[in-house]
């Protein structure tokens, strides 16, 4: 006789079965259960920060620090006026059919953090004009606690990006945010993958959940399916794994978590990159072996409302075979 699963009768209970059924049981145990296990950990086994928030004497001493030099005003502000940054991937094996396709890249939002700073996103985003919208994680303001806050940001955005936008989860976000995020109309890949048709082309889109702090990536999972000798794209939260991207075989990797470093010396030197992996790879343009990958530097802040010589971004990359 076939066993059906009961059915679920609490909140936390309707959560964990829809997980269980979108993600499989393993995942979906994992994820809460690591997210459970560190939500009330400052330091790891290994002595490494969890949370950098959580040490509340860091957004002081930042604070502080950018106050004493005159700074803290015109970083404020500076964190509100988003802009667009153009690239241009150039694939000499692009399909005809996609020559020119537009790919907007949202990352780092953390839409709770301030609210002007989420109505000026708002309002930038709706005057884009694009292909495909990818997001690449860090939805939340704090990486524990409540999702309230940052689902209703997530919608307001929601309103105004045009298509279905695809999106992975970043090291700031729960895993329960998942399903609010889908009922909105994102569509989530928890190492999966999915095509994209446009003018009968197909562009393969993968996506890896997070390999920073929670280290439930799984590149093989993600890469399954997909049809030698077609256009790939591989969304990751962080760049930590573009050594192993780069050996699966995709051909353009786009990440952000490294805010560019955020506060930077003058010429956008990053004085910190939160991220375990080659400076080369931790801001902007790069290539290794025959993947092409761009790292953003985000469209919101973390740990303090400030930017300094790295403005917040938006991306707007083309795909073409070449010179125009």
């Amino acid at each position: 006789m076939t066993q059906v699963a009961p059915e679920p009768q609490h909140d936390d209970e309707l959560l964990a079965y829809r997980l269980s059924l979108r993600l499989g049981p393993v995942h979906a145990r994992q994820r809460l259960g690591i997210e459970r296990e560190f939500e009330t950990r400052l330091i790891d086994r290994e002595g490494n920060f969890c949370h950098l928030e959580k040490w509340y004497s860091i957004h002081g001493v930042i604070r502080g620090c950018l106050r004493m030099a005159g700074l803290l005003g015109r970083a404020r502000a500076n964190a509100r006026r988003i802009r667009t940054v153009d690239h241009r991937f150039v694939l000499q094996d692009l399909p005809e059919a996609l020559e020119g396709f537009r790919i907007l890249q949202l990352t780092d939002l953390h839409v709770d953090m301030d609210a002007e700073a989420l109505d000026a996103m708002v309002q930038h985003v709706s005057t884009l004009d694009y292909d495909l919208c990818v997001l690449t994680g860090d939805y939340r303001k704090l990486t524990w606690g409540p999702i309230e806050a940052s689902l209703e940001g997530m919608r307001r955005l929601r309103n105004v990006i045009k298509g279905s936008p695809l999106a992975v989860l970043g090291n700031h976000d729960s895993i329960r945010m998942l399903p609010a995020l889908e009922d909105m109309g994102y569509q989530l890949l928890v190492n999966e993958n999915t095509v994209v048709e446009h003018n009968g082309a197909k562009l393969y889109v993968a996506g890896v959940d997070d390999a920073h702090f929670y280290k439930v990536h799984n590149l093989q999972r993600a890469a399954e399916g997909i049809e030698p000798g077609y256009t790939s794209l591989l969304l990751s939260h962080t760049p930590e794994i573009y050594l192993q991207a780069a050996h699966a075989g995709y051909d353009i990797f786009l990440c952000g978590h490294t805010h560019g470093g955020q506060i930077c010396l003058p010429g956008g030197i990053p004085i910190l990159l939160d991220a375990d992996c080659p400076r080369f790879v931790g801001k902007g343009p790069w290539q290794h072996m025959g993947m092409q990958g761009y790292t953003s530097c985000g469209a919101g802040t973390s740990v303090v409302q400030a930017r300094l010589n790295c403005p917040p971004e938006v991306n707007m990359h083309t795909l073409t075979r070449g010179p125009t």
